[in-house]
């Protein structure tokens, strides 16, 4: 049970001292007891530092002088034995006034603070019950300016009157309302809300609108008019008085956060501010009790029939620690806003003759033996509300404890609830793996285990948990879980525990009995079959959401993020926000940091890639397809154990070791058969669609694996370079080029005419090459139509190879070179030479002939006027150039030797373009003997060319008159159409309000100028 107050007696009666303590105050270094005979005793309380203080601290080494006598726990300063006729039933101060008010002799009065004589005694309060006092800073509605009002409440039988001070100052206005039953108790909720405790239930009054609340609750607390049984089918209040027994007071107290708790016999009810009820279960109390209050951060209970003070946690509502007391009955707890002093601390206990101070251990240690015994619930309860000012690292002393709660519910098999902790907490990802077996924590299981005696067994600032401790923990609740005790909102009955009291704290171990008793749970059975199933499932969600956290601090290739992207706000403590994530603290220096978190990532992958392994072995290619930092050594290790070929090769893609997945690839995929383990990867396919993902930087690796795909299936293995694919397009061309050509020229020749005719690329030692190629394979296939097609064709098309280096490639006497010769011939420009080609070597005419009409076609598109399209003279000019087909009737009438005229060719082409041949030029080659009748055909073509012109010459004449007449009407006459020209016929008015369209100025009598537009 925890130690979290100690009672030092520091008043005590002397045994000839008959008189009885009835009532306790306490202010500051002040103690004023009032007793029976209605005396008044003033105390002063000196702070003593004795073995419980030395507890805290270095104890003290040296012998304290004879001389030193031990001081007293409390000097008596003075005694007031006139102070009131008879008992002193209540005290209470306000401490702005300086004024004491006490309850005596049914009265309620009002005395000097310093010399405790009587300044008033409020008349209307006679037959006064309990009274209540609250001091707030309220500021004024009109001016803003804050001032301390202090209130009384006084409850006389059904009324309740209400007094208030103004910054010391008394206001003569009271006020006063009566309720439906004598009020018991009275307590301030908030500054303007008042709790009146009554037999029938309670109630709740706003002092500002005189409004009333009734508070509904279990039992006699406030039932249905009429129902005042209560818990247990026991007697109501009525029933009690009737047989004599003693009626439960109506009891209240604030607690923290707004919250309030009433207690009526053995039901409690906690409510907030307003009067609304929580949703919490009642305290297990057996024994109504005489008194309740709040010490921060507990609740406290004062068991008179006992004599044991109780002291529990006011959110799980645990019995944490009960101090005997003998015949202890009253209970006081100083007010923050009385005595800052006693903020949480030092309350006191009374009894009739002797006064105890609680004495508080410090909370750091309240949490180490909570922890120590096991209570691992009542520590986080208690850290939570406790502030971060009073505690050393809270947040570091609630995350470790919370993990060894995950630790201890993991050992007992749950799995989920322990995941779902250390997921919340962000536990470093080695503390949870460590729990695994080797065959998921690898190494790790084994290091921790091997490394248990050599951790440093200094504790830390934060007071970390060691092992030991951890151990004696497991072995408690553990032992605790067997003993099956059934568990009760309400009914719960305390047990004999391993550490002696009689606690009913609910920690660890009652969270677990909701497990199955039949089930037997052994620490140290080793984790397998279906619960090492089951407990890997939960550790892949725990993996993931770490990996998801170390994903903002790690770049996919490892390095640590940019400081402010790291730290954004987030560092706490002066760390890090990953260091929670690291299990050892990290160094300051960056790049151990770095490493140490790389570390991580990669036991955090590598531990998800075997948990994947275990369970669900084909979700594990969907951790390589993504960045990951898992041990290739494991990860190749257990797929080559299984036979996931297809997976390593996924896994040594991502990590970048591309040889050793080629190679594995190039090992299946040349294999005569499919291999039953691998089947995807048989064949080039796979290999082909690999090194189509690889960057050109892997150039050498590219071309050595791609070798075998292109013997094997060169369709297939030459889409590695002419993919639709930035990776094929940026490949090195030189490269490639030589590479493909020392295996088949056929390749080569596709992979360039790939990148010339698809890329449009216009290097000119590219278009050479090809040109190359083409006439090697031509040279080799003879004959090859479709192959002189290609080389045709691209002589033709390009213009960025050699013509000068390609003619000196084209053999002169090979017939099947003849065309080729003649292209790149005109591409030189000497067409001459190129008909002679085609007439003399290839003797095809009609090819000469076309090719004279491309000739043409492009001088007349290159030389010829925009605006002219025909000659506009039908005679010929001496100084025209003779045309290309002149040059070919030429060599038709006047061949070289030993070549003879060919005159059919030569009257084809007179006939068919003679318009296109000078008559003067012409003439003079035909020979004298040759029949003006055979020329019939050359002179119809050239009369129907010159009647042509002149007919294009009259038309062209014609339309220019009549151009010229329009004109004319238009500008004598106008065109007629409304608001068009008008000719010089049209008029201008200028009136009055006309203005210039250019400068917006009135024309008036000014000069106006007409623009025709």
């Amino acid at each position: 049970m925890l130690s979290a107050f100690t009672a030092r007696p520091i008043v005590e009666q002397k045994q000839r001292d008959k008189s009885r303590i009835e009532t306790i105050l306490a202010y500051g270094d002040r103690l004023i007891v009032g007793l029976h005979t209605g005396s008044l005793r003033i105390y002063r309380v000196n702070e003593i530092y004795d073995d419980a203080g030395e507890q805290d601290g270095a104890p003290d080494t040296e012998e304290r002088p004879a001389s030193q006598s031990k001081p007293k726990p409390a000097d008596l300063l003075r005694e007031q034995e006139k102070f009131s006729k008879s008992k002193i039933e209540q005290l209470a101060i306000i401490k702005e006034a300086n004024i004491l008010i006490a309850l005596t002799d049914y009265h309620v009065a009002i005395y000097d603070l310093q010399n405790y004589t009587l300044q008033e005694q409020l008349t209307r309060t006679r037959n006064a019950t309990t009274f209540a006092v609250t001091s707030d800073i309220v500021k004024d509605t009109t001016t803003g300016i804050p001032s301390i009002v202090s209130q009384l409440a006084v409850a006389v039988k059904r009324k309740v009157i209400l007094w208030s001070w103004h910054d010391s100052e008394l206001s003569s206005e009271t006020g006063e309302l009566t309720l439906t039953a004598t009020v018991k108790s009275i307590t301030w909720a908030t500054g303007t809300n008042i709790i009146c405790g009554m037999d029938s239930g309670y109630i709740m009054i706003d002092t500002t609108t005189q409004e009333t609340t009734d508070i509904v609750g279990p039992g006699s607390i406030g039932g249905a008019p009429g129902h005042e049984s209560g818990r247990f089918g026991g007697v109501g209040v009525t029933g009690m008085a009737y047989m004599g027994m003693k009626v439960p007071k109506p009891l209240a107290t604030r607690l923290a956060d707004g919250e309030l708790l009433l207690a009526k016999d053995i039901n409690t009810l906690f409510i907030d501010s307003n009067g609304k009820a929580l949703e919490k279960r009642q305290i297990p109390w057996h024994v109504a009790p005489d008194a309740i209050g709040y010490s921060y951060p507990y609740m406290l209970a004062l068991q008179p029939s006992k004599g044991v003070l109780e002291v529990r946690n006011p959110s799980t509502l645990s019995l944490l620690q009960s101090i005997s007391l003998p015949s202890a009955n009253l209970l006081h707890v100083p007010q923050p806003n009385v005595s800052l002093a006693h903020a949480g601390k030092g309350f006191l206990v009374a009894s009739d003759r002797c006064i105890w101070r609680m004495g508080a251990l410090d909370y750091d240690s309240q949490i180490d033996e909570l922890v120590e015994k096991g209570l691992l619930d009542e520590a986080i309860s208690l850290l939570g509300m406790l502030e971060d000012a009073l505690l050393k690292d809270k947040e570091g002393r609630l995350r470790e404890i919370q993990m060894l709660k995950a630790q201890i519910l993991f050992d007992m098999r749950r799995y989920r609830e322990a995941l779902d902790i250390f997921t919340e907490v962000a536990a470093p990802p080695e503390r949870v793996i460590k729990l695994y077996p080797k065959m998921i924590a690898g190494d790790l299981n084994e290091a921790e285990s091997n490394r248990g005696s050599d951790v440093d067994s200094e504790p830390d600032e934060v007071h970390m948990v060691t092992d030991e401790v951890q151990q004696s923990v497991v072995d408690k609740i553990k032992a605790d879980v067997k003993s099956d005790i059934p568990d009760s909102a309400s009914t719960y009955s305390p047990k004999k525990n391993d550490l002696g009291d009689g606690s009913d704290a609910v920690s660890v171990a009652p969270s677990v009995r909701g497990a199955k008793h039949s089930e037997t749970i052994t620490p140290e059975q080793p984790l397998e079959g279906k619960d090492l199933r089951s407990a890997v499932s939960e550790l892949r969600t725990f993996l993931v959401d770490t990996r998801t956290k170390l994903q903002r601090f790690l770049n996919p290739d490892g390095t640590l993020k940019q400081a402010e992207s790291v730290d954004n706000g987030s560092r706490r403590n002066g760390k890090a926000a990953f260091e929670t994530l690291l299990v050892a603290p990290a160094s300051p220096v960056g790049s151990n940091r770095e490493h140490k978190l790389r570390e991580t990532a990669k036991l955090v992958d590598t531990t998800l890639f075997r948990a994947y392994m275990l369970a669900s072995p084909s979700l594990a290619g969907s951790l390589f397809r993504i960045t990951n930092f898992c041990d290739p050594e494991v990860v190749t290790e257990k797929l080559l154990e299984t036979g996931r070929y297809n997976d390593l090769v996924d896994f040594f893609h991502g990590k970048g070791l591309h040889r050793p997945a080629l190679e594995l690839l190039k090992k299946y995929g040349q294999a005569d058969d499919a291999d039953e383990a691998a089947p995807a990867l048989h064949g080039p396919r796979r290999t082909v669609s690999y090194l189509q993902n690889l960057p050109p930087e892997l150039i050498d690796l590219i071309l050595e694996f791609a070798e075998w795909p292109l013997k094997q299936d060169p369709d297939l293995g030459m889409e590695i370079f002419l993919a639709d694919t930035e990776n094929a397009e940026t490949l090195p061309r030189s490269r490639v080029i030589d590479f493909l050509e020392n295996i088949d020229m056929h390749l080569a020749a596709r992979y360039l005419e790939h990148i010339i005719h698809e890329l449009n690329d216009l290097t000119p030692e590219i278009h050479q090459h090809l040109l190359q190629l083409y006439l090697s394979m031509l040279k080799d296939a003879r004959g090859d139509s479709r192959l002189k097609k290609k080389l045709l064709g691209f002589l033709e098309r390009s213009s960025q190879y050699s013509t000068a280096r390609a003619l000196g490639l084209l053999p002169r006497n090979d017939p099947e070179f003849y065309e080729a010769r003649a292209i790149v011939l005109s591409k030189m420009g000497q067409h001459k030479q190129a008909l002679e080609i085609y007439v003399f070597k290839m003797e095809d005419y009609d090819k000469a002939e076309a090719y004279c009409n491309s000739v043409h076609l492009k001088e007349d598109s290159t030389s010829a006027s925009p605006n002219r399209t025909r000659r506009v003279s039908t005679t010929d000019p001496d100084e025209a150039q003779p045309s290309i087909y002149h040059t070919l009737l030429s060599l038709y009438l006047t061949p070289p030797p030993p070549n003879k005229p060919n005159w059919g060719p030569a009257l084809s082409l007179l006939s068919r373009h003679g318009a296109r041949l000078p008559a003067s030029s012409t003439l003079d080659l035909i020979p004298s003997t040759l029949p003006v009748k055979d020329l019939e055909s050359y002179f119809r073509g050239r009369i129907r060319s010159a009647n042509s012109i002149v007919s294009e010459g009259r038309v062209v004449v014609g339309l220019r008159k009549s151009e010229v007449v329009r004109a004319q009407a238009t500008l004598l006459l106008g065109d007629g159409l409304p608001g068009a020209q008008g000719g010089r016929n049209r008029r201008v008015v200028v009136g009055e309000e006309r203005v210039c369209g250019v400068c917006h100025k009135r024309l008036g009598g000014s000069v106006v100028s007409v623009l025709p537009e």
